[in-house]
């Protein structure tokens, strides 16, 4: 599976939800709160049909995860040696605020680990890939994909950080005090895993809790965005909980 015709695949997947989450865009978002108080819209949900629609035709043997979908308990999951890990509208406070900075996040999850993802703003037209393999690769508008090699170490100047737009934290601010930074770029959704697989940032640090379905396909684009190998990452999945306390991703050096 963790191949090409895959990756392409799930690029083509991820654009047609990305015209489902569109159609939504120029309106007034009715915003509904889940039990956790996280906000919701009708372009999460035509997103997640279109994504899981599509994972379960082509790939039928696969399970899928999505966060608008039911959540199987662990005891279910323990033997899944792979599945699909699925955020159908990354963001959704940006959505609501119409800044453009959400992503659909579609990933695949081999032992434990992302081997395929795409991550893609469809109102900024920019999209990532990556694989295991594959390396990890950059699609702005109709331009050809741009092989992604992820940060050289900083400079004198210190760190760029890459950081949440909607979720900043006492954490983040004691954690860069210990950091020369040379500036702070601010970002929505896993658009921040890539803009440090571009090099455009040197680190981005989470220091509060994600689900897995946020950061799978972006960690995916970041563990691929190297030259040689594969980058090493903190983050694990199929977990109990599903959840991610915090993390740093990145060099510093």
């Amino acid at each position: 599976m963790v191949n090409s015709d895959s990756l392409n695949a799930l690029i083509v997947i991820a654009h047609h939800a990305g015209e489902a989450i569109m159609a939504h865009y120029g309106g007034d978002a009715v915003v509904q709160l889940k039990p956790d108080a996280s906000p919701v819209t009708v372009a999460d949900h035509a997103a997640h049909a279109v994504i899981v629609d599509a994972l379960t035709a082509a790939f039928p043997d696969v399970p899928v995860i999505s966060e608008e979908g039911e959540i199987p308990p662990y005891e279910a999951r323990l033997p899944w040696r792979r599945f699909w890990l699925v955020d159908p509208l990354d963001g959704t406070k940006e959505f609501i605020h119409r800044n453009g900075e959400f992503t659909v996040n579609i990933a695949l999850i081999e032992d434990g680990v992302p081997v395929l993802g795409v991550v893609f703003a469809p109102a900024l037209d920019v999209l990532y890939a990556a694989g295991r393999g594959l390396g990890s690769w950059k699609y702005d508008g109709a331009a050809e994909g741009e092989q992604l090699f992820g940060p050289d170490a900083p400079g004198v100047d210190g760190v760029i950080i890459v950081e949440s737009r909607s979720h900043p934290s006492a954490e983040l601010e004691a954690f860069l005090a210990t950091l020369t930074v040379a500036s702070r770029v601010p970002a929505g959704s896993s658009l921040k895993f890539g803009l440090v697989a571009e090099g455009k940032a040197h680190l981005y640090p989470r220091l509060g809790p994600t689900m897995e379905w946020d950061v799978a396909a972006g960690d995916c684009v970041y563990r691929y965005a190297t030259r040689d190998g594969v980058r090493r990452s903190p983050l694990s999945y199929n977990t109990p909980t599903l959840r991610q306390q915090s993390f740093v991703l990145g060099v510093t050096s």
